[in-house]
């Protein structure tokens, strides 16, 4: 194990990145841990207060994603530097993508449906962190074809945006590191709910717009409700009625 770590992390330079990624997924854990426990109101658990304001942890984060951030851009020549201030940077990027769903709503939405948007996108992060890892980087890819590199990469930035644009998150993140995702995200018909389906089957094509829907029901459903249900096993249940619902933005 020692020396796998060695080689494969402290020798190819990856030891900042991998300090990020233990400190991003240990810091959300212990995040969650704590915020369920000031829910349950158990011992001296509770929320940081001055006076009647509420600090949010998403403000901790921030400073501490300061901090590491500019402490990695003043060491770059240490390895050991740029670890310790990666972990802090990691430190603070859990706590701000905590409370994502509080920074794009503008409200406090933490314990409501709409929060499970900041579980999402820490679960997008320790992803993309982990190919990082591995060795695979985005917009990359052999073919084994004389093609010009940076052609490559406009067309998968193109189909990673068709393929976001119809509703399919988790395809477009990966296959900006797998490219022939894209190509099959782009072709396959659009989530119902997303813009492309709104675009261009809401009124033009009624009948695609029932084949997503129902493909939507019988196979996306299910995988939903596991995702959910490793989500409230993992940061609670976000079981508070939506405050969003019928606001206006003014």
């Amino acid at each position: 194990m020692g020396n796998w770590f060695q080689q494969s992390i402290v020798a190819t330079g990856r030891l900042p990145l991998f300090c990020y990624f233990v400190m991003l997924i240990a810091a959300f854990i212990a995040t969650r841990i704590n915020v369920r426990l000031i829910r349950a109101k158990v011992g001296w658990f509770r929320n940081v207060n001055v006076g009647e304001m509420h600090i949010h942890h998403v403000v901790f984060g921030v400073v501490l994603m300061l901090v590491g951030g500019v402490t990695l851009i003043v060491s770059p020549d240490s390895q050991v530097g740029t670890a310790v201030a990666a972990s802090v940077f990691g430190v603070g990027s859990a706590l701000v993508l905590d409370e994502f769903a509080l920074i794009l709503h503008l409200h406090d939405v933490y314990w409501e449906e709409e929060g499970r948007t900041s579980v999402d996108a820490v679960f997008i992060a320790v992803a993309v962190t982990g190919l990082l890892l591995i060795g695979l980087r985005p917009l990359t890819w052999d073919y084994g074809t004389p093609v010009n590199p940076a052609a490559l990469i406009v067309a998968n930035l193109a189909l990673a945006v068709v393929t976001l644009l119809k509703g399919k998150i988790w395809t477009g993140m990966a296959g900006l590191f797998v490219p022939p995702m894209l190509l099959v995200g782009a072709i396959r018909l659009a989530r119902p709910g997303s813009p492309w389906a709104h675009w261009f089957f809401a009124k033009r094509s009624p009948r695609k717009m029932a084949r997503a829907i129902h493909r939507e029901e019988r196979w996306r459903r299910p995988v939903i409700r596991a995702k959910i249900a490793f989500q409230e096993f993992l940061s609670g249940r976000h079981d508070l009625p939506s405050t969003r619902r019928g606001r206006r933005h003014t």
